[in-house]
C-alpha cells in the first residue's frame, strides 16, 4: 500500500509517517517505481505507536515496542526493553499523581480558607439591628 492509504488506515498523516521514517520507527521500503511501499505489519507498528502516544509516551519511548514487533514478537510489549519503558512510565505517573495529590490538598486548604474569610466578611458587614425593629418585637 502507498503512504496515503497507510496514513488513513493508521489514523495519522503522510507527513507524520515521513517523520517516523526519518526517526527510523517506520521502515523505508520503496517499490520499483520509487514510491514508498507499506504492508500490514506497518499498520500494526503505527497502531502501536499511536496507542502509546495516546498514553503519553514520547516517540523515542515507543522505539523498544516498535523494535520488538519488528523482531517478530506477537506483541510490542513482550520484550525486556519494552517492559523497562513501562516501568519508567509507571514510576513517572506515580510521581505525577503524588504531586497532584499534594497540590489538591493545598488547593482544598486555600478554598476552605477563602470560604471562611468570605463568611466572616459577610457576617461583619451585617447591618446592626435597628432600635425600632427591636422595640417592636418586645
Amino acid at each position: 500500500m502507498r503512504i496515503g492509504e497507510l496514513a488513513e488506515r493508521a489514523g495519522t498523516t503522510a507527513r507524520a509517517l515521513r517523520y517516523y521514517e526519518q526517526l527510523g520507527l517506520l521502515p523505508a521500503r520503496r517499490a520499483g517505481n520509487g514510491y514508498r511501499a507499506y504492508g500490514e505489519e506497518d499498520v500494526r507498528l503505527l497502531r502501536e505507536i499511536r496507542m502509546l502516544q495516546d498514553f503519553g509516551f514520547g516517540l523515542e519511548e515507543t522505539r523498544p515496542f516498535v523494535e520488538c514487533l519488528r523482531a517478530g514478537h506477537p506483541e510490542g510489549d513482550s520484550c525486556p526493553a519494552s517492559l523497562e519503558v513501562y516501568r519508567r512510565k509507571l514510576a513517572e505517573l506515580d510521581e505525577c499523581i503524588a504531586r497532584l495529590r499534594d497540590v489538591r490538598v493545598q488547593v482544598a486548604g486555600q478554598f476552605e480558607r477563602a470560604v471562611r474569610a468570605r463568611d466572616e466578611l459577610a457576617a461583619s458587614e451585617q447591618p446592626p439591628e435597628c432600635e425600632l425593629a427591636r422595640g417592636q418585637r418586645e
